[in-house]
């Protein structure tokens, strides 16, 4: 019987909040963007509530500063233009007046400065924090293995950084100019009205521009954003321990070099001419604000020589000017980095409302009495790619072993992480006990397995930890690990380091203690702390292990095996190798081909049968027979193994 399950369809109410279509690619659109405004400027208040309040009034009354600084010297100027009528009193107290104006607008500087700073980080390690947390939220590995995910992630991380505070900061410089042309608009009307709308004009238009440009930028930043992250990827080759070896010895370290030269150029160049471009504009404008601010200290400087302003008038004049001008220019600076934002900004804003491919079911996940089946199980990792499993029938009794034979590329790999419930079938089901993966909580179903993958991590962290954090609940149980290590056969080894299971397993990170340097391991030695680690979980229901000992010598693989035998005594559980002598005292071995289980029963049957597994088999003992030797018969000898 065929299974078939399709996610379901959202509803109309949260679908019209969604901020990301089918694929999880940010949708374009003025509600988006209105989004990532109203995100960035709520994150501000949020990150750092005290200081986001303190930050818009001070901008505010910055902005105020210039205009009553240039009000005060115009008052003085006119009393000073009075001649024998001066007052010489109020002349003085209104250059107090704006001595002291000056001296707070400068402290006001400095204190902006220090709020604006405060801000910023506190905004970074908000948004940083909450984007991992959502990275972590998707419990699959289907975004991990796609490559415009991880574009989408890094631009989202760009955004983080820098895309908030730019937001906020043009929401307080406008603010700030609103404050300083206010308090100027009113000496341009009554000096010379038509300063106002020409000034109005080359702002606006600059302000287009910008907008114009910051767009361009950004879709040149979204463009190359594949490149950066191959130049990441070389870099890390470049400096990687693991590739110093290869790239010296066949010589590489140039290829990888100028593969990274290139990566760069390719980015820069396009950037570069964004830039060209931007440049060239800006200029344009700023020409034409200084053809505008000198037609109009012409026209007012002539018209107090006719005696229709007063000097106090034309300084006013001048200084509205420049008020005016410095806060359009701030303005239409602060709009480009702030249209850049918004746009960076909508991959964060779409990365956080995307949803999670793998969907997590409400049932428990009890233990393992009755077995796992496996009910015609298709999958592919692509919906225009080949199928990887072609409908698996396959079942596992609770306390069986089941080996898995197959070429490279069977599918056995696949089959685990399906298991391990970080992919789900795209048709059929997995039963655990009966009830559907799908249907019971994730998080509760993983505690259940523990596994030891193919491609088998190496943390920089102690020993201790590379162990623990197989069951990090435990992790600090000293008792356990070192069990686990000892059924791992690494215990010895780790005994012996220089500071025992509290020595750093990195020769790039220095310890956190002391600041010693750590330890390297060999390809064995680590693959018995990943298989450590796996075992971490003694009351797993299913125990995975997928090419345990692929990196051990045989003596060691023996050993290995015979401890693991007793482990997973009682214990159900899923063994993969291309040992096959490893597999041999499974109680069942399934051999896949072709995406299908082609062969199933006990290594007696198996070899009885003469098939797949029969030859493989007998292809590798034949490499343990003396040259010249014949190929033995599938009988006593070759099944009791005395052949290998």
């Amino acid at each position: 019987m065929s299974v078939t399950r399709t996610a379901p369809a959202p509803d109309e109410d949260s679908a019209a909040d969604v901020s990301a279509d089918r694929e999880g690619n940010p949708i374009r659109g003025g509600r988006l963007r209105l989004r990532a405004v109203t995100s960035a400027m709520g994150l501000q208040f949020r990150a750092a509530p005290i200081g986001g309040w303190l930050l818009l009034a001070v901008t505010t009354v910055s902005g105020v500063g210039p205009a009553v600084m240039a009000w005060l010297a115009k008052l003085m100027f006119d009393e000073l233009g009075r001649g024998g009528h001066a007052d010489a009193g109020r002349a003085v107290a209104l250059g107090v007046a704006m001595a002291t104006t000056g001296a707070l607008i400068a402290v006001l500087a400095q204190v902006s400065g220090y709020l604006d700073e405060l801000v910023r980080q506190r905004l970074v390690v908000t948004i940083e924090r909450r984007l991992f947390a959502k990275v972590n939220e998707f419990r699959g590995l289907r975004r991990f293995e796609d490559p415009e995910f991880h574009d989408r992630l890094r631009l989202a991380q760009q955004a983080s950084q820098d895309a908030p505070h730019n937001i906020t900061t043009f929401g307080q410089q406008v603010v700030q100019a609103v404050a300083s042309i206010g308090g100027f608009l009113g000496v341009m009307l009554a000096v010379w009205p038509p300063m106002a709308a020409l000034l109005l004009a080359s702002g606006v238009a600059a302000l287009i521009s910008r907008l114009a440009i910051a767009r361009r930028q950004v879709e040149v930043s979204e463009a190359v954003s594949a490149k950066y992250r191959r130049r990441l990827f070389y870099r890390s080759l470049l400096t990687e321990p693991r590739a110093a070896k290869e790239i010296r010895l066949f010589g590489l370290g140039g290829f990888l070099h100028g593969r990274l030269v290139n990566a760069i150029s390719g980015a820069t160049e396009a950037e570069l001419a964004v830039v060209r471009r931007s440049t060239l504009v800006q200029s344009g404008f700023a020409l034409l604000n200084g053809v505008v601010t000198g037609f109009g200290i012409l026209v007012v400087v002539a018209g107090a020589a006719h005696q229709r302003f007063t000097v106090g008038d034309v300084t006013l004049f001048i200084a509205a000017v420049a008020g005016v001008q410095g806060a359009f220019t701030g303005v239409v600076l602060q709009a480009g980095m702030a249209a850049e934002a918004v746009r960076l900004f909508d991959h964060y804003v779409g990365l956080m409302a995307d949803r999670d491919d793998l969907v997590t079911g409400h049932a428990p996940a009890p233990p393992l009495r009755g077995g796992l089946e496996l009910r015609d199980v298709w999958f592919r990792y692509d919906q225009n790619g080949p199928w990887v499993l072609r409908g698996v029938d396959l079942t596992l009794p609770a306390g069986s072993s089941l080996g898995l034979v197959g070429v490279n590329g069977a599918g056995k790999s696949t089959l685990v992480k399906l298991l391990c419930r970080l992919y789900d079938p795209e048709r059929g089901a997995i039963l655990w006990d009966g009830v559907d993966l799908r249907d019971m909580d994730v998080d509760a179903l993983r505690r259940r397995i523990g596994a030891t993958f193919q491609d088998y991590m190496t943390y920089d962290l102690t020993a201790h930890e590379n162990i623990g954090l197989g069951d990090l609940p435990r992790a600090e149980d000293g008792d356990r690990v070192r069990t686990a290590a000892r059924l791992a056969g690494i215990d010895a080894t780790l005994r012996r380091l220089p500071h025992g299971y509290d020595t750093q397993l990195s020769r790039v990170h220095l310890d956190e203690e002391d600041d010693s340097t750590g330890v390297t391991l060999s390809g064995g030695q680590w693959q018995r702390v990943a298989l450590a680690r796996s075992l971490m979980r003694s009351d797993a229901d299913l125990l995975i292990l997928d090419e345990p000992s692929s990196g051990l010598d045989p003596e060691a693989e023996h050993q290995i095996h015979r401890a693991l035998a007793e482990h997973r005594a009682g214990r159900t559980s899923l063994l993969i190798s291309h040992r096959l002598s490893a597999l041999r005292d499974a109680d069942l071995i399934a051999v896949l081909q072709d995406g299908r289980v082609a062969e199933l029963g006990s290594h007696d049957d198996l070899m009885d049968l003469d098939g797949g597994y029969a030859r493989l088999f007998g292809l590798q003992a034949a490499g343990y027979q003396p040259a010249g030797a014949s190929r033995p018969a599938h009988g006593a000898n070759d099944r009791n193994g005395e052949s290998l």
